[in-house]
Protein backbone atom coordinates (compact mmCIF):
# COMPACT_ATOMS: atom_id res chain seq x y z
CA UNK A 1 0.00 0.00 0.00
CA UNK A 2 1.55 3.66 -0.87
CA UNK A 3 2.39 5.58 2.33
CA UNK A 4 1.73 8.69 0.19
CA UNK A 5 -1.92 10.04 0.21
CA UNK A 6 -3.39 10.39 -3.61
CA UNK A 7 -5.81 13.00 -4.08
CA UNK A 8 -4.59 14.19 -7.18
CA UNK A 9 -5.42 14.15 -10.71
CA UNK A 10 -6.48 10.39 -10.67
CA UNK A 11 -9.35 11.20 -8.07
CA UNK A 12 -10.26 14.96 -10.15
CA UNK A 13 -10.82 12.36 -13.52
CA UNK A 14 -12.71 10.53 -11.39
CA UNK A 15 -15.27 12.52 -10.05
CA UNK A 16 -15.04 15.64 -13.00
CA UNK A 17 -18.36 14.99 -14.40
CA UNK A 18 -22.24 13.71 -12.51
CA UNK A 19 -21.42 11.36 -9.96
CA UNK A 20 -22.61 7.70 -11.17
CA UNK A 21 -20.92 6.07 -7.76
CA UNK A 22 -17.71 4.94 -6.80
CA UNK A 23 -17.02 2.62 -9.16
CA UNK A 24 -17.01 -1.18 -9.19
CA UNK A 25 -16.99 -2.85 -5.94
CA UNK A 26 -16.22 -6.78 -4.79
CA UNK A 27 -18.49 -5.88 -1.97
CA UNK A 28 -21.64 -5.67 -3.30
CA UNK A 29 -23.57 -9.03 -6.01
CA UNK A 30 -21.88 -8.45 -9.62
CA UNK A 31 -25.70 -7.65 -10.85
CA UNK A 32 -26.48 -4.94 -7.97
CA UNK A 33 -26.12 -1.24 -9.04
CA UNK A 34 -26.66 0.70 -5.95
CA UNK A 35 -28.20 3.93 -5.94
CA UNK A 36 -25.87 6.51 -5.90
CA UNK A 37 -26.99 10.70 -5.44
CA UNK A 38 -25.06 14.11 -5.34
CA UNK A 39 -25.53 17.83 -3.85
CA UNK A 40 -23.80 20.64 -5.20
CA UNK A 41 -23.20 24.04 -3.53
CA UNK A 42 -20.92 26.49 -2.81
CA UNK A 43 -22.78 27.42 0.44
CA UNK A 44 -23.20 25.08 3.49
CA UNK A 45 -26.96 25.59 3.77
CA UNK A 46 -27.69 24.45 0.23
CA UNK A 47 -25.57 21.31 1.14
CA UNK A 48 -27.53 20.94 4.25
CA UNK A 49 -31.27 21.20 2.25
CA UNK A 50 -29.79 18.72 -0.39
CA UNK A 51 -28.97 15.87 2.18
CA UNK A 52 -31.87 16.53 4.09
CA UNK A 53 -34.49 16.44 1.58
CA UNK A 54 -32.39 13.84 -0.43
CA UNK A 55 -30.73 11.54 1.33
CA UNK A 56 -32.25 8.56 2.64
CA UNK A 57 -32.22 6.35 6.28
CA UNK A 58 -30.32 3.41 5.25
CA UNK A 59 -26.59 2.69 5.23
CA UNK A 60 -24.34 3.61 2.52
CA UNK A 61 -21.00 5.23 1.97
CA UNK A 62 -20.48 9.17 1.24
CA UNK A 63 -17.49 11.31 -0.06
CA UNK A 64 -17.01 14.90 0.09
CA UNK A 65 -15.32 16.40 -2.35
CA UNK A 66 -13.93 20.37 -2.87
CA UNK A 67 -13.56 23.15 -5.29
CA UNK A 68 -10.95 20.99 -7.53
CA UNK A 69 -13.44 17.52 -7.78
CA UNK A 70 -10.87 16.35 -5.44
CA UNK A 71 -12.69 13.63 -3.18
CA UNK A 72 -11.50 14.90 0.52
CA UNK A 73 -13.13 12.28 2.67
CA UNK A 74 -15.00 9.30 2.77
CA UNK A 75 -17.16 8.11 5.68
CA UNK A 76 -19.73 5.37 5.97
CA UNK A 77 -23.42 5.56 7.76
CA UNK A 78 -25.79 3.24 8.75
CA UNK A 79 -28.19 5.96 8.42
CA UNK A 80 -27.10 8.15 5.80
CA UNK A 81 -29.79 11.12 6.07
CA UNK A 82 -28.50 11.34 9.92
CA UNK A 83 -24.92 11.08 9.80
CA UNK A 84 -24.65 14.08 6.71
CA UNK A 85 -26.82 16.32 8.79
CA UNK A 86 -24.96 15.80 11.68
CA UNK A 87 -22.05 17.97 10.06
CA UNK A 88 -23.94 20.80 9.76
CA UNK A 89 -24.59 20.88 13.68
CA UNK A 90 -21.76 23.42 14.58
CA UNK A 91 -22.13 22.95 18.08
CA UNK A 92 -22.13 19.28 18.14
CA UNK A 93 -19.55 18.31 15.33
CA UNK A 94 -15.92 17.75 15.86
CA UNK A 95 -13.15 20.19 14.64
CA UNK A 96 -12.19 17.63 12.20
CA UNK A 97 -15.45 17.22 10.36
CA UNK A 98 -16.06 21.23 10.74
CA UNK A 99 -12.93 21.30 8.68
CA UNK A 100 -13.96 18.83 6.22
CA UNK A 101 -17.36 20.33 5.44
CA UNK A 102 -15.97 23.90 5.02
CA UNK A 103 -13.86 22.66 2.14
CA UNK A 104 -16.84 20.38 1.10
CA UNK A 105 -18.40 21.77 -2.55
CA UNK A 106 -20.42 18.45 -3.38
CA UNK A 107 -22.09 15.93 -1.30
CA UNK A 108 -22.47 12.58 -2.71
CA UNK A 109 -23.33 8.91 -1.70
CA UNK A 110 -24.42 5.29 -2.44
CA UNK A 111 -26.36 3.10 -0.61
CA UNK A 112 -25.67 -0.06 0.60
CA UNK A 113 -27.85 -2.87 1.20
CA UNK A 114 -26.95 -2.84 4.75
CA UNK A 115 -24.29 -1.68 7.53
CA UNK A 116 -21.73 -4.71 7.09
CA UNK A 117 -21.70 -3.77 3.42
CA UNK A 118 -20.90 0.02 4.19
CA UNK A 119 -18.59 -0.68 6.57
CA UNK A 120 -16.53 -3.04 4.11
CA UNK A 121 -17.34 -0.45 1.29
CA UNK A 122 -15.61 2.77 3.02
CA UNK A 123 -12.58 0.63 3.43
CA UNK A 124 -12.12 -0.37 0.12
CA UNK A 125 -12.57 3.21 -0.94
CA UNK A 126 -10.23 4.31 1.56
CA UNK A 127 -7.35 1.71 0.49
CA UNK A 128 -8.34 2.13 -3.23
CA UNK A 129 -8.57 6.30 -3.37
CA UNK A 130 -6.84 7.67 0.02
CA UNK A 131 -8.79 10.35 0.53
CA UNK A 132 -6.57 13.02 2.26
CA UNK A 133 -9.08 13.65 5.56
CA UNK A 134 -8.94 10.19 5.63
CA UNK A 135 -4.85 9.01 5.73
CA UNK A 136 -3.09 12.06 6.83
CA UNK A 137 -2.34 11.58 11.00
CA UNK A 138 -3.75 7.95 10.76
CA UNK A 139 -0.88 5.83 11.61
CA UNK A 140 -3.05 2.20 10.73
CA UNK A 141 -2.92 3.70 7.15
CA UNK A 142 0.57 4.64 6.43
CA UNK A 143 2.89 2.27 9.04
CA UNK A 144 2.18 -0.74 8.50
CA UNK A 145 5.18 -2.93 10.12
CA UNK A 146 6.17 -6.60 10.82
CA UNK A 147 7.92 -8.61 13.76
CA UNK A 148 10.84 -10.42 12.45
CA UNK A 149 12.98 -13.47 13.48
CA UNK A 150 16.51 -12.62 12.24
CA UNK A 151 18.92 -15.15 10.83
CA UNK A 152 21.59 -17.30 12.26
CA UNK A 153 24.09 -17.23 13.76
CA UNK A 154 22.72 -14.12 15.59
CA UNK A 155 19.10 -14.16 15.30
CA UNK A 156 16.85 -11.57 17.27
CA UNK A 157 13.28 -10.31 17.23
CA UNK A 158 13.26 -7.23 15.32
CA UNK A 159 9.99 -4.67 13.95
CA UNK A 160 10.98 -3.46 10.33
CA UNK A 161 8.35 -2.03 7.58
CA UNK A 162 9.85 -3.99 4.82
CA UNK A 163 10.95 -7.70 5.05
CA UNK A 164 13.62 -9.02 3.09
CA UNK A 165 12.63 -12.03 2.57
CA UNK A 166 15.40 -14.01 4.32
CA UNK A 167 14.40 -13.29 7.99
CA UNK A 168 13.44 -16.84 9.73
CA UNK A 169 10.16 -15.90 10.19
CA UNK A 170 7.92 -12.79 9.34
CA UNK A 171 4.67 -11.95 10.90
CA UNK A 172 2.12 -9.18 10.89
CA UNK A 173 1.40 -6.46 9.86
CA UNK A 174 0.87 -4.58 12.26
CA UNK A 175 -0.26 -0.94 13.47
CA UNK A 176 0.86 -0.23 16.55
CA UNK A 177 4.57 0.08 16.35
CA UNK A 178 5.10 1.57 19.89
CA UNK A 179 3.32 -1.81 21.15
CA UNK A 180 5.19 -3.62 18.71
CA UNK A 181 8.37 -2.81 19.50
CA UNK A 182 7.72 -3.08 23.35
CA UNK A 183 6.93 -6.63 22.69
CA UNK A 184 9.89 -7.54 20.47
CA UNK A 185 11.83 -6.00 23.15
CA UNK A 186 10.42 -7.91 25.93
CA UNK A 187 10.79 -11.25 24.01
CA UNK A 188 14.40 -10.57 23.29
CA UNK A 189 15.45 -10.36 27.23
CA UNK A 190 12.91 -13.24 28.37
CA UNK A 191 14.86 -15.38 25.15
CA UNK A 192 18.51 -13.36 26.17
CA UNK A 193 18.60 -12.46 22.22
CA UNK A 194 21.22 -9.91 21.03
CA UNK A 195 19.61 -6.34 20.01
CA UNK A 196 22.58 -5.08 19.46
CA UNK A 197 23.76 -3.72 15.41
CA UNK A 198 24.56 -6.60 13.01
CA UNK A 199 28.31 -4.99 12.70
CA UNK A 200 29.04 -6.35 16.16
CA UNK A 201 31.23 -9.12 15.73
CA UNK A 202 29.92 -12.34 17.20
CA UNK A 203 32.16 -14.82 19.10
CA UNK A 204 30.99 -18.19 20.46
CA UNK A 205 31.71 -20.43 23.65
CA UNK A 206 33.19 -22.91 21.11
CA UNK A 207 35.30 -20.45 19.55
CA UNK A 208 38.28 -19.82 21.37
CA UNK A 209 41.26 -18.14 20.08
CA UNK A 210 44.87 -19.45 21.13
CA UNK A 211 45.58 -16.06 22.20
CA UNK A 212 42.24 -15.08 23.66
CA UNK A 213 41.95 -10.70 23.95
CA UNK A 214 39.74 -9.84 26.75
CA UNK A 215 36.78 -8.67 25.55
CA UNK A 216 33.83 -6.80 27.06
CA UNK A 217 30.28 -6.88 26.53
CA UNK A 218 29.31 -4.42 24.08
CA UNK A 219 25.79 -2.78 25.96
CA UNK A 220 24.42 -3.19 29.66
CA UNK A 221 21.99 -6.54 28.95
CA UNK A 222 24.53 -9.27 29.00
CA UNK A 223 25.25 -7.35 33.06
CA UNK A 224 21.72 -7.33 33.66
CA UNK A 225 21.29 -10.93 32.88
CA UNK A 226 18.96 -10.51 29.69
CA UNK A 227 21.55 -11.42 26.49
CA UNK A 228 23.28 -14.25 26.54
CA UNK A 229 26.49 -12.64 25.39
CA UNK A 230 27.13 -14.04 22.17
CA UNK A 231 29.76 -11.03 21.77
CA UNK A 232 31.76 -12.24 24.28
CA UNK A 233 31.90 -16.15 24.15
CA UNK A 234 29.64 -16.51 26.91
CA UNK A 235 27.34 -19.05 25.14
CA UNK A 236 27.31 -21.56 22.52
CA UNK A 237 26.60 -21.35 18.60
CA UNK A 238 23.86 -24.18 20.52
CA UNK A 239 22.94 -22.50 23.22
CA UNK A 240 21.83 -19.53 21.61
CA UNK A 241 20.38 -20.72 18.85
CA UNK A 242 17.45 -23.12 21.29
CA UNK A 243 17.47 -19.40 22.29
CA UNK A 244 15.95 -18.25 18.95
CA UNK A 245 14.12 -21.12 18.19
CA UNK A 246 12.42 -20.74 21.67
CA UNK A 247 10.95 -17.24 20.14
CA UNK A 248 10.08 -18.26 17.09
CA UNK A 249 8.11 -21.43 18.77
CA UNK A 250 6.03 -18.47 21.02
CA UNK A 251 5.39 -16.24 17.76
CA UNK A 252 4.33 -19.47 15.54
CA UNK A 253 2.29 -20.23 18.27
CA UNK A 254 3.65 -23.75 19.29
CA UNK A 255 4.89 -22.53 22.55
CA UNK A 256 3.07 -20.20 24.74
CA UNK A 257 4.02 -21.06 27.85
CA UNK A 258 6.04 -17.65 28.51
CA UNK A 259 3.13 -16.60 29.21
CA UNK A 260 1.80 -19.04 31.79
CA UNK A 261 5.08 -18.63 33.69
CA UNK A 262 4.64 -14.94 33.90
CA UNK A 263 1.21 -14.95 34.98
CA UNK A 264 2.81 -17.86 37.44
CA UNK A 265 5.57 -15.65 38.47
CA UNK A 266 3.83 -12.27 38.68
CA UNK A 267 1.16 -14.33 41.58
CA UNK A 268 4.09 -15.28 43.29
CA UNK A 269 5.75 -11.67 43.48
CA UNK A 270 2.32 -10.50 44.48
CA UNK A 271 1.85 -13.26 47.74
CA UNK A 272 5.58 -12.11 48.63
CA UNK A 273 4.21 -8.72 48.62
CA UNK A 274 6.78 -7.99 46.12
CA UNK A 275 4.88 -5.27 44.63
CA UNK A 276 7.04 -3.69 42.10
CA UNK A 277 8.44 -6.75 40.45
CA UNK A 278 5.09 -8.22 40.35
CA UNK A 279 4.42 -4.89 38.21
CA UNK A 280 7.58 -5.62 36.16
CA UNK A 281 5.74 -8.75 35.73
CA UNK A 282 2.45 -7.35 34.69
CA UNK A 283 4.04 -5.34 32.26
CA UNK A 284 6.07 -8.13 30.39
CA UNK A 285 2.57 -10.41 30.43
CA UNK A 286 0.84 -7.49 29.05
CA UNK A 287 3.01 -6.71 26.27
CA UNK A 288 3.76 -10.38 24.98
CA UNK A 289 -0.63 -11.34 25.88
CA UNK A 290 -1.01 -8.35 23.33
CA UNK A 291 1.25 -9.42 20.93
CA UNK A 292 0.08 -13.50 21.07
CA UNK A 293 -3.84 -12.14 20.48
CA UNK A 294 -3.09 -10.32 17.52
CA UNK A 295 -1.32 -13.36 15.94
CA UNK A 296 -3.54 -15.73 16.86
CA UNK A 297 -6.23 -13.38 15.04
CA UNK A 298 -3.85 -13.19 12.29
CA UNK A 299 -3.33 -17.17 12.34
CA UNK A 300 -7.00 -18.09 12.47
CA UNK A 301 -7.82 -15.89 9.42
CA UNK A 302 -4.99 -17.24 7.42
CA UNK A 303 -6.09 -21.44 8.54
CA UNK A 304 -9.40 -21.19 9.20
CA UNK A 305 -12.83 -18.59 9.19
CA UNK A 306 -13.91 -19.58 5.79
CA UNK A 307 -18.07 -20.24 5.36
CA UNK A 308 -20.74 -17.76 4.13
CA UNK A 309 -22.29 -15.15 5.83
CA UNK A 310 -26.49 -14.71 4.89
CA UNK A 311 -27.24 -11.18 5.71
CA UNK A 312 -30.56 -9.60 5.17
CA UNK A 313 -30.32 -6.29 4.54
CA UNK A 314 -32.76 -2.99 5.37
CA UNK A 315 -33.87 -3.39 1.55
CA UNK A 316 -35.62 -6.65 2.47
CA UNK A 317 -32.77 -8.42 -0.01
CA UNK A 318 -30.32 -11.15 1.74
CA UNK A 319 -26.80 -11.11 0.10
CA UNK A 320 -24.11 -13.90 0.55
CA UNK A 321 -20.82 -12.68 1.90
CA UNK A 322 -18.21 -15.13 1.16
CA UNK A 323 -15.53 -14.92 3.69
CA UNK A 324 -12.37 -17.18 3.10
CA UNK A 325 -9.58 -16.96 5.64
CA UNK A 326 -11.43 -14.25 7.47
CA UNK A 327 -11.15 -11.73 4.27
CA UNK A 328 -14.72 -11.03 2.50
CA UNK A 329 -13.61 -12.22 -0.79
CA UNK A 330 -17.01 -11.84 -2.73
CA UNK A 331 -20.72 -11.08 -2.34
CA UNK A 332 -23.86 -12.69 -4.16
CA UNK A 333 -27.34 -13.29 -3.74
CA UNK A 334 -28.77 -16.27 -2.80
CA UNK A 335 -29.32 -18.75 -6.13
CA UNK A 336 -32.37 -19.23 -7.89
CA UNK A 337 -32.97 -20.74 -10.88
CA UNK A 338 -31.34 -18.21 -13.05
CA UNK A 339 -28.47 -17.61 -10.74
CA UNK A 340 -27.36 -20.58 -9.29
CA UNK A 341 -24.93 -21.92 -11.73
CA UNK A 342 -23.04 -18.71 -11.61
CA UNK A 343 -23.22 -18.70 -7.91
CA UNK A 344 -21.74 -22.43 -7.34
CA UNK A 345 -18.94 -21.42 -9.98
CA UNK A 346 -18.39 -18.16 -7.43
CA UNK A 347 -17.95 -20.45 -4.08
CA UNK A 348 -15.50 -23.25 -5.88
CA UNK A 349 -13.19 -20.17 -7.05
CA UNK A 350 -13.31 -18.58 -3.36
CA UNK A 351 -13.22 -21.82 -1.32
CA UNK A 352 -10.36 -23.25 -3.79
CA UNK A 353 -7.92 -25.08 -1.74
CA UNK A 354 -4.79 -23.01 -2.30
CA UNK A 355 -1.88 -22.51 -0.24
CA UNK A 356 -2.67 -20.37 3.04
CA UNK A 357 0.30 -17.22 2.40
CA UNK A 358 2.47 -17.13 5.27
CA UNK A 359 2.25 -13.27 5.98
CA UNK A 360 -1.46 -11.49 5.24
CA UNK A 361 -0.81 -8.24 3.00
CA UNK A 362 -1.48 -4.92 5.10
CA UNK A 363 -4.35 -4.39 2.92
CA UNK A 364 -6.24 -7.77 3.99
CA UNK A 365 -5.42 -7.59 7.66
CA UNK A 366 -7.18 -4.53 7.82
CA UNK A 367 -10.64 -6.65 5.53
CA UNK A 368 -9.60 -9.33 8.58
CA UNK A 369 -9.70 -6.97 11.37
CA UNK A 370 -12.98 -5.30 10.17
CA UNK A 371 -14.70 -9.04 9.95
CA UNK A 372 -13.88 -10.00 13.00
CA UNK A 373 -15.03 -7.10 14.84
CA UNK A 374 -18.03 -7.59 12.92
CA UNK A 375 -18.53 -10.67 14.87
CA UNK A 376 -17.65 -9.55 18.10
CA UNK A 377 -19.93 -7.04 17.86
CA UNK A 378 -22.74 -9.29 16.38
CA UNK A 379 -22.19 -12.74 18.54
CA UNK A 380 -25.13 -14.27 17.60
CA UNK A 381 -24.40 -13.65 13.79
CA UNK A 382 -22.50 -16.82 13.76
CA UNK A 383 -25.64 -18.89 14.40
CA UNK A 384 -26.82 -18.21 10.67
CA UNK A 385 -23.12 -19.23 9.09
CA UNK A 386 -23.07 -22.13 6.16
CA UNK A 387 -20.15 -24.36 5.70
CA UNK A 388 -19.18 -24.82 1.83
CA UNK A 389 -20.84 -27.81 1.81
CA UNK A 390 -24.42 -26.23 3.02
CA UNK A 391 -23.96 -23.19 0.37
CA UNK A 392 -23.30 -25.73 -2.80
CA UNK A 393 -26.28 -27.92 -1.69
CA UNK A 394 -28.30 -24.34 -1.67
CA UNK A 395 -27.29 -24.00 -5.31
CA UNK A 396 -27.70 -28.04 -6.31
CA UNK A 397 -31.32 -27.82 -5.20
CA UNK A 398 -31.89 -25.90 -8.95
CA UNK A 399 -30.70 -28.50 -11.69
CA UNK A 400 -28.93 -26.56 -13.78
CA UNK A 401 -26.38 -25.88 -11.27
CA UNK A 402 -23.65 -28.24 -9.95
CA UNK A 403 -20.98 -27.89 -7.15
CA UNK A 404 -17.27 -26.38 -9.03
Amino acid sequence: MSRTPKDGKKQGTLFADDFDGFGPSRFRPAEEVPPVFEVRGKRLSKLKRGAKKNAPKVPGVYGMLDSRGRLIYVGKAKNLRARLLCYFRENSRDPKAGKIIEQTKRLVWEQCGDELAALLRELELIQRLRPRYNVLGVPGFQRHHYICVGKSPGAHVYVTAAPTGKEQGVYGPFVKRHRSEDAARRLNDWFKLRDCPQTVPLTFAEQGALFDPARSAKCLRFELGTCAGPCVGACTRQDYAAGARAAKAFLDGRNRSILQTLQEQMGVAAEELQFEKAASLRDKLHALQWLDDRLNLLRTARDRNSFVYPLEGTDGQTRWYLIHRGEVQAVSFPPDAESATRVASLLGATFADRPAPAVLSDVAVDSVLLVAAWFRKSEDERSKLLTRAKAEAACAMFPSAAPA
